[in-house]
């Protein structure tokens, strides 16, 4: 029975463990694909570009319906912040691997 149990266990591991490197592994590419609009996000904060475009928001020149996200600063300030966060999180993950491996 001891046996059982364990092969149990064993495979229960396999299918968390599958399951989990198969969805990291599609996070990890749509990660990647989004640098470059996190390197537009980055540059545009703060930009001459999006100061203009703040101002346009606020002088009423704009659509009432047109989407203003990116001319909230803490919008684009955070999703920068999180960029971060989760590269220096894939890094500790990645060294932590590397010491246990």
């Amino acid at each position: 029975m001891e046996r059982i149990e364990r092969i149990r266990q064993m495979e229960a591991c396999l299918e968390q463990a599958s399951t989990a490197v198969k969805e990291l592994s599609a996070a990890l590419e749509q990660y990647e694909n989004a640098q470059e609009a996190i390197r537009e996000l980055n540059k545009y904060l703060g930009s001459r570009q999006w100061q203009q475009d703040c101002k346009a928001d606020e002088d009423g020149m704009l659509p009432k319906d047109l989407k203003r996200g990116v001319l909230s600063e803490d919008g684009i300030w955070n999703v920068l912040e999180e960029s971060h966060q989760t590269d220096v999180r894939m890094l500790e993950v990645v060294t932590e691997r590397m010491r246990h491996a």
